[in-house]
């Protein structure tokens, strides 16, 4: 931890890991979203492990889920972007894929939240758009959140990115991020890095940090 100007200024893995700052997000671990992605059972299994040892830990987790919204109701953005995702050329035959509610819309059974976790809804790809999790976390005193889940190169780049921007210190754990596109997420990863202000660790890593004593 380094100090100046009467702020405390977290480094290192160590320092960010202290449940009265940090929080653990879990991103967007849907049933539709999980069953296209090759290695979607091995970042279930990577975010469980992280959630079980954050609940350990006595850290806040809050998740995230994508929401479609009904097509006539959809906006100008919205349409644009369900026609690319769905290779559309008429707005008129995009369909929602997450409709609230549906079985492709619910998160995984093995990350069912907890009675003390929070799940936010969303309809943008940054967590902290239009959502309350910004006014939540600083609620709480938190100002570093570690981020697992799908996608990397989809929503969690544009999150990270967001939330540098809130003044958040973020910590990526690459192993329990899955991708669609793998080029595509390395992207992202050299993006992230490139821009500083964060920390990367892994699943191992980051578990053995939670687990050290505090002060």
């Amino acid at each position: 931890m380094r100090h100046a100007f009467g702020l405390d200024i977290p480094q290192t893995l160590d320092d960010a890991c202290d449940p009265r700052r940090m929080a653990l997000i879990i991103y967007d671990m849907q049933v539709g979203i999980v069953s296209q992605i090759p290695d979607g059972d091995k970042i279930v299994q990577a975010c469980v492990q992280l959630r079980d040892a954050a609940r350990a830990k006595g850290f806040r987790v809050f998740y995230t889920r994508h929401m479609s919204m009904p097509s006539a109701v959809t906006g100008v953005s919205q349409l644009r972007m369900a026609m690319a995702w769905q290779r559309l050329d008429d707005p008129a035959e995009v369909r929602s894929s997450f409709p609230q509610g549906s079985p492709q819309f619910q998160l995984v059974p093995e990350l069912t939240p907890g009675p003390d976790e929070m799940v936010f809804d969303k309809i943008t790809m940054s967590a902290f758009a239009a959502t309350p999790l910004d006014i939540a976390l600083r609620d709480c005193g938190i100002d570093t959140y570690a981020i697992a889940g799908i996608a990397m190169e989809v929503g969690i780049e544009p999150t990270v990115r967001h939330s540098l921007d809130l003044g958040y210190f973020p910590v990526v754990v690459t192993d329990a991020c899955g991708a669609g596109h793998p080029d595509a997420a390395e992207r992202s990863h050299t993006t992230l890095e490139f821009a500083g202000g964060l920390l990367s660790t892994d699943t191992a890593t980051f578990t053995a940090a939670l687990s050290r004593p505090r002060d």
